[in-house]
């Protein structure tokens, strides 16, 4: 037993007064003589030993009410050990959109939000974050409304992120109990589970919306196109398997397409649509699925592309780039050394110097000034060059320089896959496949990034971004790159690259990069809209174009328009990761059992129970009571 304030039980002592008084009465009794007593000596006698009982009896009365009523002015109380210390609670509030799971009396999120709100100790401050909110050191009462209110958000924390939060914001260096609280679903790509850790109290709230079967539009690709028709393939998925789904293709709010995706029994199928091709399109494909509600709408922007315009200096043939830069996306140009015309290089996204056996002065100077406005420029060197020239130009990007001719055949056999010109080009690494050769070879060095290599390690194309070197001649008589699979994805693709147009849909959340082929003067922005939502993303303004950068923003998904001032100057689509709709949970089973809880207010009673205190002091109160009626029964009926 403890004592809440134990400095009161010193008055016990004063208990010891009455008893003294008691055992040393100073009352001295008179001796009166009677003539005959001996009648009277037995009657005084017990007399005597019934009034002695009495006042002991009442003594014992008087001793319990005063000693009750110290301790239950004291406070007793029985507790465990951690009842007894400061807590810290931290919580996590899972708000991603696979919580938006529809259940018969709302989503599962909203079932949560109110089982927290019912189940959550009234004046017991924690700390609450969600996927994009903190609420620190709060009460429930004080961020109840906003509860209510939580939307979904795209940003889903894995557990590790979540974990680091829960130590930020936990005192460490205080000897309190510590609980960090996760309610959530816990899909698989939340990561894994964390390990036991007997010092740390990490407890797993599990919920659960029970045999939900949804179906998703995954993806929207471009499968077939001509001059006249563009076919659109749609990919759907489902978690369980389920017989044809309907789909429907908008433009805007007007329905132009409605077919069947036929699942046959199985979990995922495709249906195409084909539209005009030169027409632009703001297109929205939707199913009516009862799972998961945000990945029902898939939006994709078909524009009236913009072509990207390519310039060939060449003294060579030139062939091989007319039919890789198709005139549907590209407008290519070709052009001999001598009759180049320095003024309207400017005018061109990329810029490839092809077999010029020198670079002279003034274009090496042009060239500079094109890739400071945000140009893109390939060199590909003849078989015999004037190094010098050459170095002059190569040597300002990444350090590169052209050295000796090596003569001899050389395979070409390393590729960098991660490199941006060969992103989504290859399904797997190719290990095995004809490579390309060479008769000679330049031995070029450089600080950039290696995109092709020789069997024995030299490179044959390096550079990123606004740079490309080659280290051979491409001619027939030198190379069969030009019939080699590698050359379109190539030059198809650094072309690309040079003009970041937008694709048929972003992704939100992801680092996504445009260029707007404009110029802005100096006080002039671009702004993104949709209806009454508006942002100004990261852009940079360079001479003859906008370079636009999506990270944080937007954080809906649908179709915007890219504005300067009130003009529009394209869409661009974005829409959800469907990393939520891949219904794959974790196995709590690795997890000790008593830190799983299948309900918040279960596990908000197991604390209660654990900190629950048992107080004594109104027992006490009532046995004071006993002792002052025991008291007035003696004084009463006691003769």
């Amino acid at each position: 037993m403890q004592f809440k304030h134990p400095e009161l039980l010193w008055a016990l002592l004063l208990l010891a007064i009455p008893i003294i008084i008691h055992l040393f009465q100073l009352r001295r009794f008179k001796k009166t003589p009677f003539t005959n007593v001996k009648m009277l000596k037995k009657v005084l006698a017990e007399s005597r030993r019934s009034s002695t009982l009495k006042k002991w009896l009442i003594l014992f009365a008087r001793l319990g009410i005063f000693a009750s009523l110290i301790i239950a002015f004291a406070q007793p109380f029985s507790a465990n050990e951690n009842a007894l210390k400061s807590q810290e609670t931290f919580i996590y509030l899972d708000n991603s959109f696979s919580m938006q799971a529809k259940l018969g009396n709302g989503t599962l999120l909203q079932n949560t939000v109110q089982d927290l709100i019912q189940s959550i100790p009234r004046n017991s401050p924690f700390t609450l974050i969600t996927n994009d909110r903190t609420f620190e050191d709060v009460e429930i009462g004080d961020i109840q409304n906003e509860l209510v209110t939580l939307s979904p958000s795209t940003n889903q924390l894995t557990l590790d992120q979540i974990l680091l939060r829960s130590s930020a914001f936990l005192n460490n260096d205080s000897p309190s109990i510590k609980r960090t609280v996760l309610i959530s679903d816990f899909q698989e790509h939340m990561g894994p589970l964390p390990e036991t850790d007997q010092n740390k109290e990490i407890y797993f709230v599990k919920q659960d919306a029970g045999d939900l079967i949804n179906v998703s539009i995954d993806s929207v690709y471009i499968a077939n196109s001509d001059n006249e028709v563009i076919e659109l393939t749609t990919l759907l998925s489902s978690n369980e398997n389920v017989e044809a789904y309907p789909v429907s293709l908008y433009d805007g709010t007007k329905l132009i397409a409605k077919t069947s995706a036929p699942f046959n029994n199985g979990k995922s199928a495709s249906v195409t649509f084909s539209v005009p091709a030169n027409v632009p399109i703001a297109g929205r494909i939707i199913i009516s699925d009862t799972g998961l509600p945000y990945d029902n709408e898939f939006y994709f922007n078909i524009d009236t592309p913009k072509k990207i315009k390519v310039l060939a200096i060449s003294d060579g043939e030139t062939s091989f780039l007319s039919k890789i830069y198709d005139p549907n996306e590209f407008d290519f140009n070709a052009t001999p050394l001598s009759q180049v015309n320095y003024s309207a290089i400017e005018d061109y996204n990329l810029i490839v110097l092809n077999e010029l056996e020198q670079i002279p002065a003034g274009l090496e100077n042009t060239i500079h000034s094109f890739v400071k406005q945000g140009g893109t420029f390939v060199v590909i060197p003849a078989q015999q060059i004037d190094q010098d020239s050459y170095n002059r130009l190569a040597s300002r990007y990444f350090n590169t320089q052209y050295g000796e001719l090596f003569l001899g055949q050389a395979a070409i056999s390393g590729i960098a896959f991660e490199h941006p010109i060969y992103t989504n080009v290859f399904n797997k690494r190719v290990s095995n496949f004809q490579y390309p050769e060479v008769s000679s070879y330049h031995n070029l060095t450089s600080q950039g990034q290696n995109v092709l290599t020789f069997q024995n390690g030299k490179p044959f194309l390096v550079g990123n971004g606004n740079s490309y070197f080659f280290s051979s001649a491409l001619n027939q008589d030198n190379s069969n790159f030009k019939n080699s699979p590698l050359v379109v994805p190539t030059f198809y693709n650094i072309a690309r690259n040079s003009l970041k147009l937008p694709k048929l849909y972003q992704i939100l959340g992801k680092r996504e990069e445009l260029e707007i082929p404009i110029s802005l003067s100096k006080d002039q922005i671009l702004k993104v809209a949709k209806e009454d939502y508006e942002f100004i993303p990261q852009q940079i303004s360079l001479p003859k174009k906008v370079q636009l950068t999506f990270d944080e923003n937007p954080t809906e998904d649908g179709i915007f328009q890219i504005l300067n001032g009130t003009e529009t100057l394209g869409n661009i689509s974005f829409n959800y990761d469907r990393q939520e709709s891949v219904l794959r949970f974790m196995d709590a089973g690795a997890v000790e059992n008593n830190r799983v809880f299948d309900s918040i207010s279960n596990f908000f009673e197991d604390v209660q129970k654990a900190n629950s205190i048992h107080e004594f002091w109104k027992w006490f109160a009532i046995l004071a009571l006993i002792f002052v009626l025991t008291e007035s029964a003696l004084q009463r009926f006691l003769k």
